[in-house]
């Protein structure tokens, strides 16, 4: 019973969540967070350094999906400090490799790719698996069963990834096609629920000039989805189905995420399949793949309770603390906008 209480509180939730992103995020209001004063140009007026909510929201994306993971590893039993180390070594790879991937493909130094870094992290977690599984065995413990871990990884990322979406909804990245430029039946499917993104420093209007336009909700259907498999795939995990669940996490995202490049407007790089769909087939031919080379997974008891327990401990809360600041720090800091600050005395108020 507790496993779909608490999978009904994370269905709950992420719908408050959604429906209010959706609402207020397209909005010329929900991309700059804070400007910083750096550079003095005058007396009164500085040069600013702008912090966004696409960093605020991506390091809570981060930090849900890390989460996630600890609760859904620590419901099999896998110690804390286990996932702690792999959740360490995947992140130190899959977020530089953001950075770099967007800039191979889409010629910018000042951009991430959420796609690029999680076929990264699909790549190395076997690598990273393996080679813990050996550190383990020769000081003489348990080492970790690999499906149960992939499984769990797969569906947080579903939930990560979903919810990192909001903030491209922030930014106006990541941005669909105008429905001028659709097939009749999908403005007709979007007519009542498109996006139309307000402000010139959005990246939808300086890149595209489509804002002030209604354009396919690519980054709400993607959210909706990926948030829809991570709720299902932790069904499955909860009832140790473990491969079931790894298969759908990554099928699902990689699979849509392949569909969903037909209906996106910004630039992907060239040719006829963009290297995203390339990454994300591979990635499926690759998952289907260690589900062939995996032996069987010996565990049959998952307990929910046991996983929030391990969660909740300061170790594992300081360590989400620090994630969640670096993140923020590391995607926080626009380098595409900036901004003039004016400090005044209200002379009325002395």
């Amino acid at each position: 019973m507790i496993h779909y209480a608490f999978i009904a509180v994370l269905a709950i939730l992420f719908t408050l969540l959604l429906g209010w992103c959706f609402k207020y995020l397209p909005g010329e209001r929900w991309q700059i967070m804070a400007s910083v004063p750096v550079k003095k140009i005058s007396p009164g007026e500085w040069q600013g350094v702008n912090v966004t909510y696409y960093g605020l929201l991506n390091a809570n994306a981060y930090t849900l999906a890390v989460s996630i993971l600890f609760i859904l590893t620590g419901a099999v039993g896998v110690p804390t400090s286990t996932t702690l180390i792999m959740v360490f070594v995947i992140l130190l790879c899959c977020m530089p490799a953001s950075r770099i991937l967007a800039r191979l493909i889409e010629k910018k130094a000042y951009t991430f790719t959420v796609g690029g870094a999680s076929f990264v992290g699909l790549l190395i977690a076997p690598l990273v698996l393996w080679i813990v599984n050996s550190a383990l065995n020769m000081i003489m413990t348990d080492s970790l069963n690999p499906m149960p871990f992939m499984a769990a990884m797969a569906v947080a990322y579903a939930f990560g990834e979903g919810a990192g979406r909001l903030a491209c909804i922030s930014f106006g990245c990541c941005y669909g096609k105008p429905l001028s430029q659709c097939n009749g039946s999908l403005q007709r499917m979007f007519r009542h629920c498109s996006f139309v993104f307000s402000g010139k420093t959005k990246k939808i209007a300086y890149e595209s000039g489509l804002d002030g336009q209604k354009v396919v909700p690519i980054q709400a259907v993607t959210a909706v989805l990926y948030i829809g498999i991570g709720l299902v795939g932790t069904h499955l995990f909860l009832q140790a189905l473990f491969i079931p669940a790894f298969l759908l996490a990554v099928l699902g995202t990689q699979g849509w995420r392949v569909v969903s490049e037909t209906l996106r407007a910004d630039y992907r790089g060239g040719g006829r399949m963009t290297a995203y769909q390339v990454m994300s087939l591979g990635a499926m031919v690759y998952a289907v793949f260690i589900t062939a080379m995996t032996p069987a997974v010996s565990v049959t008891s998952v307990d929910v309770m046991d996983g929030l327990r391990s969660f909740w401990q300061p170790g594992v809360i300081l360590f989400l603390f620090f994630l969640w600041f670096f993140s923020f720090i590391y995607t926080g800091r626009s380098r595409v906008t900036g901004s003039l600050v004016s400090v005044y005395v209200h002379r009325d108020r002395i």
